[in-house]
């Protein structure tokens, strides 16, 4: 039998790459219109993100070919000052531009409809210089201008469905103990992988799901961490992937009639839920994460700059009072200002990176003579304190200036060094090493603190506009939650009420 030609295409689950046959990052105007013609398409969404970190909609009826290239050209208005609280009203209005890249098709409308992300433009025809959106791309192209180095990201997205208790009486889940579980022990893994396909299809670039640590029974219901892993890309596509798989997931259980959250914490004692980023610098084209199978100067640098601003990353990343709930020791989330190799209890993590030399496929398998290849180039090193509240396009762009601040810092290898542990610093014999380490800020106001004391290395550049700071430290003051962890020790149903007001945040 003849062997079949795979096109290139073919297994990508877009729709528009499978019928274009060409990359999302080569899509046209006239290829989205053909696309459309031909495949039967009645409507268009324009999606964007506004300041509370949800997807909005603007729905078009395609009813001539005339109306959708013009859609497709000029953008539409929108009422900025519904949208972000920094725009008056009295001139409020603002474009929305689509970004033909980011089509897909809609996998929960009722008719054929095809969604573009877009992008803010004021009313000089000028990117939104305080859009979030716009503040990434500019701290990615003032990286990129002054490293000369490329910068990819992925992200971790972790997050709890529940039901009712009763969904868990056969096949007890074991409390706690649900990291990689499959079913029956666990429950709702066929939610996770339809979210995974559904995602896949609108363009997410996803490296694997699986169960989380955490699960449990409070008597009324069943809760079930489970996390979904993204592939190294650039930092815009890398938020914009988590966006649209919290839509799906959420858009997924509602449809199923289970609830989802992505909080940070669901109870005290209990696993909670973060965000974590993976970071990967790239010379021409190449991963330069690693040097003789050791972390490079490089890959030192950008660590020494993101634990240098970590405390004020946290205004980003952290932004609600639940937040600090998670960070707390022996809960695998970070409390301190360390990084270390394969070490859950810092804040930066160097992960495994296939540095061994020798071939575990062909231990256990007929030779695979191309094994060398698909193992190189794929160190990362991740950041561990951001939750499910970050602002998503902020967080990565306060990552960003943070990279590029250890890799431009006079001093940044000796801080590395100075703050690299090789051990479990929440073990009892090395409270003398966790005494000596930065803690991070432990509410939003001590955050807000931070961001204060640091606020020019955001500024450098143009990058965070002053006013944004400033928008930002106040909202995270008028929480008014310092020791806030103190005061409700003990206090259950405090707790419960606090955990329940921000179960749906972003």
């Amino acid at each position: 039998m003849a062997k079949k030609n795979t096109n290139a295409y073919e297994l990508n689950p877009n729709e528009l790459v499978q019928f274009l046959k060409k990359p999302t990052s080569e899509f046209t105007k006239d290829d989205i219109i053909n696309f459309i013609v031909n495949n039967n398409i009645e409507m268009v969404n324009f999606r964007y993100i506004a300041a509370d970190g949800r997807l909005k909609t603007l729905n078009f009826v395609i009813n001539s070919v005339e109306y959708l290239n013009e859609i497709l050209t000029t953008g539409e208005r929108v009422d900025g000052s519904s949208l972000f609280s920094f725009i008056e009203a009295g001139s409020s209005d603002l474009y929305v531009v689509p970004r033909y890249c980011t089509a897909f098709v809609n996998p929960f409308a009722s008719i054929p409809t095809l969604d573009i992300l877009c992008s803010y433009f004021d009313s000089a025809g000028n990117p939104l210089k305080s859009s979030p959106e716009y503040i990434l791309q500019k701290a990615h192209q003032v990286f990129k201008q002054k490293t000369g180095l490329e910068f990819k990201a992925l992200g971790e997205l972790e997050y709890y469905i529940y039901a009712d208790s009763d969904c868990n009486d056969q096949f007890q889940a074991t409390d706690q103990r649900g990291y990689h579980e499959s079913p029956p022990y666990t429950k709702f893994e066929h939610i996770r992988t339809e979210a995974m396909s559904i995602i896949a299809s609108c363009g997410g670039q996803i490296k694997y799901g699986h169960s989380e640590v955490g699960n449990f029974t409070d008597g009324e219901y069943y809760y079930e961490q489970q996390e979904i892993e993204f592939l190294p890309c650039d930092p815009s596509s890398a938020v914009e992937q988590m966006l649209i798989a919290k839509w799906v997931l959420r858009q997924l259980c509602k449809e199923y009639e289970l609830n989802i959250s992505f909080a940070p914490k669901i109870t005290v004692g209990k696993a909670g839920s973060g965000l974590h980023i993976h970071m990967m610098l790239l010379k021409n084209g190449k991963n330069i994460m690693l040097k003789n199978n050791v972390l490079s100067d490089e890959a030192k640098k950008m660590i020494a700059g993101v634990l240098d601003v970590s405390d004020a990353l946290t205004a980003f990343g952290n932004t609600i009072p639940v937040s600090y709930l998670r960070l707390v020791p022996h809960q695998e989330a970070p409390t301190n200002i360390c990084w270390g190799d394969r070490n859950r209890s810092v804040l930066v993590r160097v992960p495994l990176g296939w540095t061994s030399k020798t071939s575990m496929i062909n231990q256990i398998n007929p030779p695979v003579q191309d094994a060398a290849k698909y193992t190189e180039g794929r160190q990362t090193v991740e950041i561990r304190s951001g939750d499910g509240s970050a602002d998503l396009y902020l967080y990565m762009a306060g990552i960003l200036v943070a990279a590029q601040h250890g890799l431009t810092m006079k001093n940044a290898i000796e801080m590395a060094n100075k703050l690299y542990v090789n051990v479990n610093i929440f073990k009892k014999e090395n409270a003398k090493l966790l005494k000596s380490l930065n803690a991070l800020p432990a509410s939003c106001e001590e955050s807000a603190e931070q961001l204060s004391k640091k606020r020019k290395i955001f500024e450098a550049n143009d990058v965070f506009p002053e006013g944004l700071l400033d928008s930002t430290i106040e909202q995270l003051k008028s929480y008014k939650d310092k020791n806030l962890s103190e005061k409700l020790e003990g206090k259950t149903k405090e707790i419960r009420e606090l955990v329940m007001k921000y179960i749906h945040i972003n």
